[in-house]
């Protein structure tokens, strides 16, 4: 294990930037995933880490040495792809020790750490296998088991869930969660997936059009995101376009005049998280916001239900109720009022 440094990487294809200067240290058995849209640049990032691509500038540093310019086998960095890579005429074993007969470790010793990476990812005795025979979560495994055999600095997973289906990839990512924090390895993982990157990351770095917006806790970016793109991507929320007109008096575009905290005038953006929304049949005078509005749309998911609430033609809320029957459930074209607290909204200046 070691610790990981990212200086100022950056990587440009003529004049479109994929990195814009992306620096990030991630400690010494540390859980730090990457997450944001489709062409971000977070896989660029982690590839060049992996030393599969070439930095056109920047520095990349493993347990203090610069591996910047070393090819992927002289890093001792585990990668696990996103399509598992795996040969498809070689063995499960065959596929473990690829890894390791490349750095041409004597054949007790391959055995030996075959045979260890798969009791640790649950697929002891199926090493004579070939990839079809397995399960695309057993070839997960597989590929993973390859990962670690060659007893990394650090482990790099490029969204290695994204091939699974929803339940076995909740399963198996509690499993690669709890081995991480058994090995105690520096894991570097790449993910879209908002709830991947909240249940299994230590800390999260959001990125888009090549850049770093904001690194934290999962409850540093959930509840003080640095800017819109942030607030709209990490969590659900519902962003009411108007000026603030005065020190916490915003007017929406729609004409609704609400309660904000803060000062700062001007044209901006109000986002409200859907579960710190109160619904109720009649008025709720205790809150500084309440609004009238139409129910539009029930959207039932089970644990929790999603309300859209139409206020005026420009402004339309979703708020989230919890799913405990017998209470308070809105149908599509009543009347409802909306409230919250002043402090429940986050301004963002345009």
């Amino acid at each position: 294990m070691a610790q990981l440094d990212i200086h100022r990487l950056t990587k440009r294809y003529g004049e479109f930037h994929a990195v814009r200067e992306v620096s990030l240290s991630v400690a010494d058995g540390e859980f730090l995933v990457l997450l944001g849209p489709s062409g971000c640049g977070k896989t660029t990032t982690l590839r060049m880490v992996a030393g599969f691509i070439e930095p056109t500038s920047g520095h990349v540093k493993l347990g203090g040495g610069d591996v910047t310019l070393l090819p992927p086998w002289k890093r001792n960095a585990g990668m696990v792809f996103q399509s598992y890579a795996l040969f498809p005429h070689l063995t499960v074993a065959q596929n473990v020790a690829f890894g390791l007969e490349m750095r041409k470790l004597p054949r007790p010793d391959i055995d030996k750490r075959v045979d260890e990476a798969l009791a640790l990812v649950r697929l002891g005795g199926l090493g004579a296998r070939l990839p079809r025979q397995l399960s695309g979560g057993q070839q997960q495994r597989v590929a993973l088991a390859r990962a670690l055999a060659i007893r990394p600095d650090v482990l790099l997973l490029d969204e290695p869930l994204s091939n699974l289906d929803a339940k076995l990839r909740q399963e198996v990512r509690v499993e690669i969660r709890e081995l991480q924090r058994q090995l105690g390895l520096t894991t570097v993982m790449v993910t879209h997936d908002q709830e991947e990157a909240l249940t299994m990351a230590d800390r999260l770095v959001v990125m888009n059009e090549g850049s770093v917006h904001q690194v934290g806790t999962q409850r540093d970016l959930y509840e003080r995101p640095a800017d819109r793109f942030v607030a709209g991507f990490v969590g659900r929320t519902t962003f009411l376009a108007g000026t603030v007109e005065a020190p916490g008096r915003f007017r929406t575009d729609g004409g609704l005049g609400l309660a904000i905290v803060g000062d700062t005038t001007g044209k901006a953006a109000l986002s409200l998280r859907p579960e710190r929304l109160e619904i109720a049949p009649g008025p709720l005078p205790e809150l500084d916001n309440d609004l009238s509005g139409t129910v539009e749309f029930v959207s039932y998911l089970g644990a929790q239900i999603d309300i859209h609430v139409r206020l005026s033609p420009a402004d339309r809320l979703v708020v989230q109720i919890a799913n405990r029957g017998g209470g308070f459930a809105p149908e599509v074209g009543q009347t409802v009022h909306v409230g919250w607290q002043a402090g429940a909204g986050q301004v963002f200046a345009d």
